[in-house]
């Protein structure tokens, strides 16, 4: 089992001798090698990538940064949350305040969990969690606990695959407000070519060890942080900003067949009743935008004074399956 923070990013202990000087001769060559890095970097010619590594974990948060958020990420034996199973999870807890400034580090875990059947080899490929890896592995319940219970808010990439997972995994995940790093921050208008984490962290300047549950938390954790020169404010605050606002679905429900085309193209999806919601076309929209919406919906798609169901979310509510 991953244990703790310390497992996954414990430097080797150097030998007794040399104490002293080995410090000195690593603190040099690293600014030989950052030397090297801007050079390269100034000529025009060249783009560097410095490996990301993770942030310091603290005892004690500093006070001005009071609530908790954690990065959650899961690696599972599928797609579907009620037939397949996680099989590790990565959590890194951190401080912030209301203005959506990162603080601290506060915690980490990382577990494995052996599935009922073997781990398909296309997950192997991906993750490179391998059957001998997860054999006799329990994630700790208690120990998440400890990290979620607390927390103001939990983020995923991609929240509406981590979150039915966490919740049929366990009910101290059903309660807690989420959020969704791809789909509630502009990426595109920060300059990013695609909203995937491999994508967000080389174009932050970074590589990581990827498709491993911690490493992915404390390489999203960092591309949260940073701001770019282009861009005010960091994407967590954009994100902090996109939780707290209330948003509502739509369903499209009886909507003529022929007006599917029109509903697609205007940023409707297909529900085909399996996963809870109802039988039709939907989309989920601010607010604000729901009395726009429905006079489209009226006078484009029905033709009639139609009253579709709809229903109001929260960050406790949204990234359910229903």
């Amino acid at each position: 089992m991953i244990a703790s923070q310390l497992d996954f990013f414990a430097s080797p202990v150097a030998p007794a001798t040399a104490k002293t000087a080995r410090p000195q001769v690593a603190a040099r060559v690293g600014q030989d090698e950052e030397a090297m890095a801007r050079h390269l970097e100034a000529t025009g010619n060249f783009r560097i990538l410095r490996k990301l590594l993770p942030r310091s974990v603290v005892e004690r948060a500093q006070p001005e940064f009071p609530r908790r958020g954690v990065i959650l990420d899961t690696e599972t034996t599928g797609l579907n949350h009620r037939t397949d199973e996680i099989i590790e999870i990565g959590v890194v807890a951190f401080s912030f305040n209301d203005a959506g400034e990162i603080g601290d580090v506060t915690d980490v875990y990382g577990g494995l969990q052996q599935p009922i059947v073997p781990i398909p080899p296309e997950i192997t490929r991906l993750t490179g969690i391998t059957d001998d890896m997860v054999a006799g592995q329990v994630i700790e319940v208690a120990r998440l606990k400890s990290l979620i219970e607390p927390a103001d808010l939990i983020i995923a990439h991609n929240a509406g695959f981590d979150r039915p997972f966490c919740e049929a995994f366990s009910p101290i995940f059903a309660h807690k407000a989420w959020a969704c790093s791809v789909s509630e921050i502009d990426w595109s208008a920060r300059g990013f070519e695609g909203s995937k984490l491999g994508y967000l962290i080389g174009q932050s300047g970074y590589f990581h060890d990827g498709h491993r549950a911690v490493d992915d938390c404390f390489a999203l954790l960092e591309v949260l942080g940073q701001t770019r020169l282009d861009s005010t404010g960091t994407p967590f605050a954009e994100l902090y900003r996109a939780s707290q606002r209330s948003r509502v679905r739509i369903y499209a429900e009886s909507s003529p067949f022929d007006m599917k085309d029109h509903l697609k193209a205007r940023g409707y999806r297909w529900s085909d009743g399996s996963d809870g919601r109802p039988k039709s076309w939907w989309v989920e929209l601010p607010e604000e935008a729901l009395d726009e919406e429905l006079h489209f919906l009226r006078a484009e798609i029905y033709r009639w004074d139609a009253d579709p169901p709809i229903r109001f979310l929260t960050a406790f509510d949204r990234f359910r399956t229903v």
